[in-house]
């Protein structure tokens, strides 16, 4: 039977977190002028306009400092296995953490433009104990735990992107190795990932679930070239264009064996979408509360914006939509837990585009509410908005999101999808 309390162990872990960050990481926030990446007057101290845009090597170097300031604390591998230096974390406790940080706001505790967190998320170490072969272990565990290297994501491409199954790039077999053939778009990371994990279609047609094989390829491999580096609404951008032409790899590059790429994208998605989905429950909560307290503060004609009720009830839909989030969330996310990630696939969805609309529905009420200063740099909202929005897009539409769970409504998962069908 669910509880729906959070554990007295979990919230004593989250006033754990929240005294590491008050200790550790807000002082290394402030400290020499690091405030300017989070000063959202200067935000764009985050980006190299000289070098194409990429973020600042400083700005990064900041970000890596906090991450191992985190692991040395214990906080970092939160949801690794304990073999691995990690708590054994489960979704529901991974969900509950993700919410509580960015609930915080944003700050150098937790940064979701980059993905970046003192509770890591490191879905390429969940793959590579998943799927890893045992040679890929042990070139690749400690280093992930590390956070040494990584390998960032070739899925999406220019003319493929929510349909995975449709594939233009190719991977064809030789004696001793395969050769591949194609590009890819949205590569976060590329400019310091030493690894891509490139989809490539090996057998079948276009639109089969099956024949679709993951390799992981060093960068420096002969054929594979950065096109260019993608702008986005929110800089700086580490999201590139990559090509490959006649780039050749060993059959030891296969993650997961051949054919098998989409059950490890599929599985890497799962885990992801509902920690985004949390986060970006605990960035609407962050800016309903401020909402709150500032309708509570701000008098203009003799009395408080919160005795009006065209300020209080689109805060109570949203808080309201929050609740039931929320709950949805942790269902889903226990359910991962004692069923597998597989078996709630479509909640899972659910949850990711809800939240991630409730999120931007949630700043953009919150600009209005504090009105010229909700819209201008000396607030956050206008950041968080343009710092989500992209979870509308990402990892899967809105509209994916919502095709995947009619998928299960009207029975395509039940059979072998159509052709063009999301799975």
């Amino acid at each position: 039977m669910m509880n729906f309390d959070i554990p007295e162990y979990l919230m004593n872990y989250l006033q754990d977190l929240d005294n590491f960050i008050e200790s550790e990481i807000m002082p290394l926030q402030m400290q020499d002028d690091n405030n300017r990446f989070f000063d959202h007057r200067r935000e764009d101290a985050r980006t190299d306009w000289d070098r194409n845009g990429l973020p600042n090597e400083q700005w990064e170097e900041l970000l890596m400092k906090a991450k191992q300031r985190a692991d040395a604390a214990g906080h970092f591998r939160f949801s690794s296995p304990k073999e691995y230096g990690g708590k054994d974390g489960s979704n529901l406790e991974m969900a509950i953490i993700r919410e509580h940080l960015a609930c915080r706001g944003l700050g150098l505790h937790n940064d979701l433009q980059n993905e970046h967190s003192i509770v890591g998320n490191n879905v390429g170490l969940l793959l590579m104990i998943e799927y890893g072969s045992a040679q890929q272990k042990i070139d690749w565990v400690d280093d992930l735990c590390e956070s040494r290297r990584y390998f960032t994501f070739g899925i999406t491409e220019t003319a493929h992107g929510s349909d995975a199954t449709h594939m233009g790039t190719f991977a064809t077999r030789n004696a001793d190795t395969w050769t591949i053939n194609g590009e890819k778009s949205w590569n976060t990371g590329i400019h310091r990932a030493g690894h891509i994990l490139v989809i490539a279609r090996t057998s079948g047609d276009a639109g089969d679930a099956g024949g679709l094989t993951a390799f992981l390829v060093p960068t420096d491999t002969q054929g594979f070239k950065i096109e260019e580096m993608l702008w986005t609404f929110n800089m700086p951008t580490d999201h590139g264009r990559v090509s490959f032409t006649e780039m050749k790899v060993p059959h030891s590059c296969i993650l997961g064996g051949e054919g098998k790429a989409l059950q490890v994208v599929q599985h890497f998605f799962n885990e992801n979408r509902i920690r985004q989905a949390a986060s970006s429950l605990g960035a609407a909560q962050y800016c309903i509360n401020e909402s709150v307290n500032y309708a509570m503060q701000r008098a203009p004609f003799g009395k408080p914006l919160s005795s009006n009720q065209g300020i209080q009830f689109p805060l109570v839909e949203l808080q309201t939509q929050a609740e039931m989030l929320r709950a949805l969330i942790h269902k889903t996310a226990w359910q991962m837990d004692t069923k597998g990630a597989f078996s709630v696939s479509d909640k899972i969805s659910m949850c990711n585009f809800v939240a991630n609309r409730l999120c931007c529905d949630a700043a953009d009420q919150a600009m209005q509410v504090h009105g010229g200063l909700g819209y201008s740099r000396h607030a956050p909202f206008e950041h968080i908005y343009r710092h989500h929005r992209r979870y509308r897009i990402t990892e899967g539409t809105e509209e994916i999101q919502k095709r995947r769970v009619a998928g299960y409504m009207f029975g395509f998962m039940d059979r072998k999808a159509p052709k063009g069908v999301s799975i």
